[in-house]
């Protein structure tokens, strides 16, 4: 009977005009996906790198597919081989020509593009010229190795070192061997030996430059007294 006069009731309540209560959909969705967004329920989901790749995979996939090819068949291996150039040619134009580094870490010159002797003399007179005698020594250095590639003594090689430019030339100009190991050696004690060069070493360099801009090279085949 309870069961009985309960509906009688609610139909009594209803044609009486309440409205039956309904949770309006915009807020029950935001309610929802505020629940959802909670982390516990996402410690199982897949990280980044995860989904990228299940996202390749499934391109892959659908190439295969659109292709009619099966993986392990020949015209999946086919497929293969173009996605793998199409890759490579993606990577080559988005990052370049890779590029070998021939400068070694205790190289003469900086990666700053070329500069003749010229531009190194001038540097390396503006430098003592503020009594900056460390890079003064150092740009004077640059301006004799620069010079001797500019006469052909020497053939220009990025990378190369004070002392291995200091003994090619050495073999060119042995009047000049031991005087060049000097400089090569003074380059290094200041740029990587921690030193600090003064006005002597500087003028050393600068009056060894001026020397072998005027000196003859040992040609081969000659002797030393038929070169003088």
């Amino acid at each position: 009977m309870s069961g009985v006069g309960g509906i009688t009731t609610a139909r009594r309540d209803t044609a009486a005009g309440d409205i039956p209560v309904d949770t309006p959909r915009l807020p029950a969705r935001e309610a929802a996906e505020s629940e959802l967004s909670k982390p516990m329920y996402h410690e199982n989901d897949p990280n980044f790198l995860q989904r990228a790749l299940n996202q390749f995979w499934d391109w892959v996939a659908g190439v295969f597919d659109a292709a009619g090819a099966t993986p392990g068949g020949p015209a999946g291996l086919v497929v293969l081989v173009v996605l793998v150039i199409g890759l490579a040619a993606a990577l080559w134009w988005r990052l370049g020509t890779p590029q070998r580094s021939s400068r070694s870490p205790d190289a003469l010159f900086d990666n700053d593009g070329p500069r003749s002797a010229a531009q190194h003399r001038a540097t390396a007179e503006a430098h003592a010229t503020a009594l900056r005698w460390t890079k003064a020594v150092q740009e004077r250095m640059r301006a004799i190795v620069r010079s001797l590639e500019e006469r052909a003594l020497l053939d220009p090689r990025p990378g190369r070192t004070a002392d291995e430019a200091a003994a090619e030339a050495g073999r060119a100009l042995p009047e000049h061997r031991a005087r060049l190991r000097a400089a090569a050696r003074a380059f290094d004690d200041v740029t990587y030996g921690g030193r600090t060069a003064d006005q002597p070493a500087y003028l050393s360099l600068r009056t060894l430059d001026l020397e072998l801009d005027e000196a003859k090279p040992l040609l081969p085949g000659t002797s030393r007294g038929a070169a003088g």
